[in-house]
């Protein structure tokens, strides 16, 4: 079974990058992104089911990362061409646990280290 949480920051994360979207290429372009991400939450989450996320030990204990560039085959939503979005994420026991979801340019270790420290 696919099972992940959400952190509030992951949360807020996917909602101004969805807004962004909208704001800058339209409804329909918002539409294929979120497909996309569902689709990569899903992906990382699965254990078993293929791939695995990677491992990112500079970012700290048992950080891992899922780019959504990996989840373009499996999303229903329509082809995103280049899409610049990272999942940060750890296990928490058979839950992935999201902690943020950021672009691929961000210097990760700076968002990441608020998520590891307050994690809800």
């Amino acid at each position: 079974m696919v099972a992940y949480r959400l952190s509030r920051a992951a949360e807020d994360d996917i909602v101004s990058i969805l807004a962004w979207f909208q704001d800058e290429f339209g409804v329909d372009a918002r539409h294929r992104y979120a497909a996309l991400i569902a689709a990569a939450l899903r992906d990382a989450a699965g254990r078993g089911l293929g791939a695995e996320p990677t491992a990112r030990p500079e970012l700290g204990p048992d950080v891992l990362s899922w780019h959504l560039a990996r989840s373009r085959d499996h999303s229903t939503g329509g082809r995103v061409r280049q899409p610049r979005h990272v999942i940060l994420c750890r296990w928490d026991g058979d839950v992935l646990e999201i902690g943020r979801v950021l672009h691929d340019s961000m210097d990760l270790r700076q968002h990441v280290e608020r998520w590891l420290i307050d994690p809800a």
